[in-house]
């Protein structure tokens, strides 16, 4: 009954995922005067080390953010963002946020993380320490990304695992994308720039 109940509500949140389109910057909308934080601001443990990355580094290249989980129906899209940054991470860097927010899909600790995701999928893409991307504990990085009066225009805060945010060379949030959009994607392309 229990593994019945897991799959429905599964479908549940993959039926959310469709049902959420995505959404890019309109066009003349600026950040905020007000906003004295930008993605630049940010500085995050890495996931295995702990070590503080700031995110000043990526400064002139677009930036993916995905919140990711590993027992997921889109965890095979690790393979997909990897093969990403591999072709493209002299100009796109990919980030990845574990997070437990759908379903218990990310119980496990930043280890077990790090080392499911080494083995299964060779990430070599930075990931960071999990975090939990809604809801009341919601953190700051991510309320950035799905309040308007912080980013300027967008308000999506992630439906399901694998959804994916594009900030531009600029730091400004640019695009919202759902979990079902992989790389492959030409609205996604377009959004990125190849």
């Amino acid at each position: 009954m229990k593994k019945l109940f897991t799959l429905f509500m599964s479908l549940v949140g993959l039926a959310s995922c469709f049902n959420q389109s995505a959404k890019q910057r309109p066009a003349g909308t600026t950040t905020p005067m007000q906003s004295t934080t930008s993605i630049y601001d940010f500085k995050m443990p890495e996931l295995e080390s702990g070590e503080m990355i700031d995110f000043s580094q990526y400064k002139g290249k677009k930036i993916v953010l995905l919140n990711v989980a590993s027992k997921c129906g889109y965890t095979p899209q690790y393979a997909d963002w990897e093969a990403f940054y591999k072709a493209h991470g002299d100009k796109v860097v990919v980030l990845g946020f574990p997070a437990n927010n759908f379903m218990g899909q990310e119980p496990g600790s930043n280890e077990d993380i790090a080392s499911f995701c080494s083995k299964n999928y060779g990430v070599s893409f930075p990931m960071f320490q999990k975090i939990s991307v809604k809801g009341d504990d919601i953190h700051p990085l991510y309320k950035w990304l799905s309040d308007k009066n912080q980013n300027g225009w967008n308000s999506d805060a992630p439906s399901w695992n694998f959804c994916k945010y594009v900030v531009n060379e600029n730091g400004e949030l640019m695009g919202f994308f759902p979990s079902v959009v992989k790389p492959d994607d030409a609205e996604f392309k377009k959004a990125v720039g190849i």
